[in-house]
């Protein structure tokens, strides 16, 4: 199939894309590397009336770099975060969830603001970085807010974008080398969907363990309560607490039995590589 007739453009500043996006009595839809929105358009799942292209926009590709945060702009591309092409606060973190993301030809092409807008259960940004703490900048309302990417995610596809709303980019706080990191996704070959998805970060010196369980369905479980996540040893995956865990996805309706043991599985993995670096 082909896309329905629409409108596109192509504007090179914020102030201009933000302005297109508050359009009245018109759907418009914001397009960075395409990968998703793509194949959607095409299938007319989506139907806009306009289509802005933002990619011309210098101030998406920006990097920001504080004392204790990276601010990673919204159309930076999968690959520019695995090649190091732009600086990682989270000492590789990304750059292996990056390098994991389909195929190479995707990850040229691929945004990580494009990817946590979408929002796509299965997708892997959303997961790791609400494990990470991450949180998505946006613009296009009275002022800029920020947005922890936990609570930017509502469910399966939505987000907490208002109309005229874009994320322009992604700040990531920045991981002392003591920190510890697992991420495992079950796939069943290479470069498909997710279909369980582990996330873990211990950060003693910040106080800081937070696993999530991603592939759900609908938006990431995010356990933050170290207490209850392990038995005495954090980070250890022989004491993960594993009926903590499936409460927590009965909870969110998670209560079929093989995908419990797939996401518990993705999750002791996660905390196991964690744990051995």
């Amino acid at each position: 199939m082909k896309p329905v007739r629409f409108d596109y453009e192509r504007p090179t500043d914020l102030a201009a894309a933000v302005a297109l996006g508050r359009r009245e009595n018109a759907v418009v839809k914001f397009l960075a590397g395409g990968q998703s929105l793509g194949p959607m358009l095409n299938m007319r799942l989506i139907q806009p009336d306009l289509l802005v292209d933002i990619t011309a926009i210098a101030e998406l590709k920006r990097v920001e770099e504080t004392s204790h945060s990276t601010i990673l702009g919204s159309c930076v591309t999968h690959a520019d975060i695995e090649d190091g092409r732009v600086p990682d606060a989270t000492n590789g973190a990304l750059r292996k969830v990056a390098s994991g993301i389909a195929y190479r030809a995707v990850r040229n092409r691929g945004t990580i603001g494009g990817s946590v807008v979408h929002a796509d259960p299965a997708a892997d940004w959303i997961a790791a970085l609400s494990a990470l703490g991450a949180a998505a900048v946006i613009q296009g309302g009275r002022r800029e807010r920020r947005v922890p990417v936990e609570e930017f995610i509502v469910g399966a596809f939505e987000t907490a974008l208002t109309a005229g709303e874009l994320v322009t980019g992604i700040e990531i706080p920045r991981q002392p080398r003591g920190a510890r990191w697992g991420y495992y996704k079950a796939c069943r070959k290479t470069g498909e969907f997710a279909h369980a998805i582990g996330a873990f970060l211990h950060d003693p010196a910040r106080s800081v363990c937070r696993a999530v369980i991603g592939a759900t369905g609908a938006k990431p479980i995010v356990l933050t309560d170290a207490g209850k996540l392990f038995n005495g040893a954090v980070g250890s995956p022989d004491a993960l607490n594993v009926p903590f865990v499936r409460d927590a996805m009965n909870a969110r309706g998670m209560t079929d039995t093989i995908d419990q043991k797939m996401h518990v599985a993705a999750l002791r993995r996660a905390v196991a590589q964690a744990h051995a670096t």
